[in-house]
């Protein structure tokens, strides 16, 4: 009987295919849900940015290194470094087509000593640096081109979680990809170690997407695309944003004063938990507790006392100690701000002129300048780590395959720059974060790409 089967197999198939019926004209002139518009209307003013520099690093140690005449005839640079030529490639947003005003993100341009500017007809412009901003992640460049299409900036404060998005960047040196999904999330924080309100989407982002636009469905710039969270450094679903309306903030500060003179309250506070909110007999688990008010600081002057709870700024709820954070470091400073605060539970509220803050020399002290021990954490053995030179964070200077740290995701050249929401600028700060922690996650930086890697 099998000698039959083709035959049959024919059969059916014209059977079937003379089944169908005919497509309704109706239903081939109707117009069909599409994308197409916004992005048309977007796309223009998102550009591929390209880098070249040259970084310092620490090669392998040499005992040779250790002798002062081979180094001087040598002329082997102190402390055993190298310099090591790079390229990388990621994404920006022209939002000023006047001034030729291009935004993206400071890790993209990080070290680099020619920036190109490339726009979607293929048109390449070099690009000056008007300013970077590491905390916030933000930097502008500036191009000079007569046919720069601006992108307009949405407001952001308006987003909700189910909003749809569009993310267009160049991931993988793919250029103008369009991917769309929807907010996951708003307002998370502890991903890096600057300062954080982020818009979470599904919208896929990968390496090259960092700097690129996330966009409305009004085709308008609601989110500067930043990192991911992943082991392998691709997208699994999970992808941050620096909200358009902190950015803009950002960016006129930059353009204005070529840095951002960030905001200071002057006090230390904490997240009110509900243990926190019981303990002082709160209803609500919000605000931000101030543990310490530092003498003759604007918070100092204007009242406040350890204790208080500051639960708005300017009238604009304070949720946690992120929140303050935030809206204090992107206020200007001369600026005069309403504090709303609870003390012994009754509101009170206060007037306070923001200060400069000043400038932590400490935290890049480069302390502890050797390879990590093994006991640092469990996910870590199998890395070598060495404080990351002229940079901050930890070096990861080889990765043994097969280790815990090779399974995790962690890479040669990787830099870590967050541990449990701890910033990391030295081995020593990677050991007091990883003191008694079961779980570490890590915030990493590989190239023009920040990830996070979750040890256990």
């Amino acid at each position: 009987m099998s000698h039959f089967r083709p035959a049959l197999c024919a059969l059916v198939v014209v059977a079937v295919a003379f089944s169908f019926p005919a497509v309704p004209a109706a239903a081939q002139s109707a117009a069909l849900p599409t994308l197409a518009p916004i992005v048309r209307r977007a796309s223009p003013a998102v550009v591929n940015i390209a880098t070249r520099g040259t970084i310092k690093q620490r090669g392998p140690q040499n005992p040779l290194l250790d002798d002062p005449f081979f180094r001087r005839f040598f002329d082997v640079p102190p402390g055993g470094t190298r310099e090591r030529q790079f390229q990388s490639a990621g994404s920006g947003v022209i939002v000023d087509a006047k001034n030729g005003y291009v935004l993206t993100n400071a890790h993209v341009i990080e070290n680099a000593s020619e920036i190109t500017v490339t726009l979607e007809d293929g048109t390449d412009l070099k690009a000056e640096v008007v300013g970077s901003d590491t905390p916030s992640d933000i930097a502008v460049l500036k191009v000079k081109h007569d046919g720069l299409v601006p992108l307009a900036f949405g407001d952001s404060s308006r987003l909700e979680v189910g909003d749809y998005v569009v993310a267009i960047g160049n991931p993988f040196g793919l250029q103008h990809t369009v991917t769309q999904g929807i907010v996951s999330g708003l307002s998370r924080s502890g991903i890096t170690d600057g300062y954080e309100d982020f818009i979470q989407t599904d919208a896929s982002i990968n390496p090259g997407n960092s700097g690129g636009a996330l966009v409305n469905l009004r085709g308008e710039l609601i989110g500067i695309n930043t990192a991911i969270l992943s082991r392998s450094g691709g997208n699994i679903g999970i992808g941050f944003a620096i909200p358009a309306n902190m950015a803009k903030n950002v960016m006129e500060q930059l353009v204005k004063y070529g840095t951002v003179k960030r905001g200071l309250l002057g006090v230390s506070v904490y997240t009110v938990t509900p243990d926190i909110a019981q303990s002082l007999g709160l209803k609500d688990a919000v605000g931000a507790l101030v543990s310490e008010v530092v003498q003759g600081s604007p918070a100092d002057k204007a009242g406040l006392r350890a204790g208080d709870v500051i639960t708005t700024i300017n009238n604009q709820n304070v949720r946690s100690n992120t929140d303050l954070q935030n809206t204090i470091g992107l206020l200007r400073v001369g600026d005069r701000v309403d504090v709303g605060y609870l003390r012994d539970g009754k509101p009170r509220h206060a007037t306070a002129t923001i200060a400069e803050t000043p400038v932590d020399a400490s935290a890049r002290n480069g302390e502890d300048d050797g390879e990590a021990a093994p006991d640092i954490h469990r996910g870590l053995v199998g890395a070598q780590l060495v404080d990351a030179p002229n940079a901050g964070g930890v070096l990861v200077r080889a990765v043994d395959a097969g280790s815990p740290a090779a399974q995790a995701g962690l890479r040669p050249n990787d830099v870590i720059v967050n541990a449990n929401r701890t910033q990391v600028g030295s081995l020593r700060h990677l050991r007091e974060a990883a003191r008694g922690a079961q779980s570490l996650v890590l915030t990493v930086r590989r190239g023009s790409t920040a990830l996070l890697i979750p040890l256990r």
